[in-house]
């Protein structure tokens, strides 16, 4: 038998299935791989072992019935940015490093209802603000396919586990590229649903109006299953869109003769690494030859999602984060004098460097006199953004392009320079300004390490976007590739 964790996650289902293993075998085995691989990653915040072995018991006597539902003893792992009832729930923070949920997130009751046994929660950069997974307060994570070189983020943990196979799947976030420019730098499927597709009730807010769950997978078959248990409305959700969710996995297999592709021209312009342009562009050539078109497309405003990116995150940052004062939860200062020592000193300690200058940067965006001059500019720019790529929907069925401008870089070599860690979301912040539904999927590989292809539709579209990516990836074996150390 294929060793489990070379298994996809709907391998691992039809296994389950089958009888040919059980969940408690199969979650033995990947918390075998976690207790014996985590300390060269550092992936995981916290392991539920023993609840994971108590769900995988459940799952094994449910399988015995004939209803048992779809992700039933299949484990996975989630961001720890989802609330979950009982567990500890940092967001990567020493503001949070003491909460213990009360209550699950819609995304994490969904799943537990499909079935799923929660193996624990992944590390992240702390509440989801970064790109490389080094602003956790629980330390950097590290790349699988090569440990001196960072994993992405903020869904770095995430996106490491999956790719060493310490999980066959795990849950993330993305607020600007957060899912999609980890699955890059990893060699994974990674998707981000519509906004609205997905709940983020009990999500940890960073931006509101841009943050979205979503699924780092191996195959977008998997990421089918899974989503197929996450989407839907959620009444707890104000932004949560009532809309119906179709059947992802019977779209996967429609032929992609006729596709119209977008070749996002100004993705390739200055700033991509050229060994990774070589390779989408050899993806886009396969596409061809399936029977798309390829189309050129341009979104003149696109250059200018960065920057207007970094003023409305931050600014919604500044008003999300405002609830952690150290009066109500998380951490809180020892002997404050009065009420303003407890607010100073409970901020300062619990928050890092990063955190604290997106909350600045986010307060002077919307202070009395800049407001009119940074935050409403930057908002009538992202609706600017979001008409460029209306207008290239009309003619084309779907965009693509790179993900990331380069392949994973080395621990430390961005963090004292904000600015040139920031562009490394180029390519990614403008569908989360517009609210579009993108993936990104393994297309080959610079020397040892994975390139990422990049793909966008139209609002709602995530079957598409499925069908389109699993239509590559039953041609290539990219997504089978497995880090040296953890084969």
């Amino acid at each position: 038998m294929t060793e489990l964790h070379h298994q996809t996650l709907s391998e691992l289902r039809a296994g389950l299935r089958a009888r040919r293993f059980s969940s408690v075998e199969l979650t033995k085995h990947y918390l075998a791989r976690i207790e014996r691989f985590d300390s060269q990653l550092n992936a995981f915040i916290t392991v539920t072992a023993e609840s994971a072995v108590r769900a995988a018991e459940a799952a094994d006597r449910e399988l015995e019935t004939s209803n048992a539902p779809a992700l039933t003893g299949i484990p996975l792992v989630h961001k720890d940015i989802f609330c979950t009832d009982g567990v500890l729930t940092t967001c990567g923070s020493k503001m949070l490093s003491n909460f213990i949920a009360p209550y699950d997130a819609t995304v994490v009751e969904r799943l537990a209802r499909a079935g799923v046994v929660t193996l624990g929660k992944a590390n992240m950069d702390e509440f989801a603000m970064g790109s490389s997974n080094e602003t956790s307060f629980y330390g950097p994570v590290k790349n699988p396919w090569d440990l001196k070189k960072v994993p992405g983020g903020s869904s770095g943990g995430s996106a490491a586990a999956v790719a060493a196979r310490l999980t066959p799947a795990a849950t993330g976030t993305d607020t600007g590229g957060s899912i999609r420019q980890p699955a890059a730098l990893t060699g994974l499927t990674g998707l981000k649903p519509t906004y609205g597709r997905v709940s983020r009730y009990g999500m940890i807010a960073f931006a509101s109006s841009l943050d979205q769950a979503g699924t780092l997978t191996l195959t977008a078959e998997d990421a089918a299953l899974l989503m197929s248990a996450m989407a839907g409305f959620d009444a707890r959700d104000s932004t949560s869109v009532d809309v119906p969710v179709p059947d992802y996995l019977s779209a996967l297999d429609q032929p992609l003769s006729g596709l119209k592709i977008g070749l996002l021209k100004e993705f390739f312009e200055k700033g991509l690494d050229e060994q990774s342009a070589k390779l989408v562009r050899e993806a886009l050539s396969l596409y061809e030859r399936l029977g798309a078109k390829l189309i050129e497309v341009s979104l003149p405003n696109l250059p200018l999602s960065v920057p207007t990116y970094y003023v409305v995150a931050p600014a919604e940052c500044s008003s999300n984060l405002s609830r952690f004062d150290g009066v109500r939860f998380g951490h809180r200062c020892d002997n404050p004098s009065d009420l303003l020592d407890l607010y100073r000193r409970s901020r300062g300690e619990g928050f890092g460097p990063e955190v604290k200058r997106r909350i600045m940067t986010g307060t002077y965006v919307l202070s009395a006199g800049y407001y009119d001059a940074y935050y409403l500019r930057a908002q009538k720019v992202r609706r600017l953004i979001a008409d460029d790529f209306a207008r290239a929907f009309s003619n084309v069925d779907v965009l693509m392009g790179p993900t990331s401008p380069t392949p994973a870089f080395d621990i430390g070599a961005k963090v004292d320079d904000p600015i040139t860690m920031y562009l490394n979301d180029i390519y990614t912040i403008g569908a989360n300004l517009a609210g579009l539904p993108a993936m990104s999927i393994p297309c080959g590989f610079a020397g040892e390490l994975p390139v990422g292809l990049q793909i966008i539709g139209p609002h709602f579209s995530e079957a598409k976007l499925l069908n389109v990516a699993h239509g590559y990836q039953r041609e290539t074996q990219w997504h089978r590739r497995i880090p040296k150390g953890f084969i």
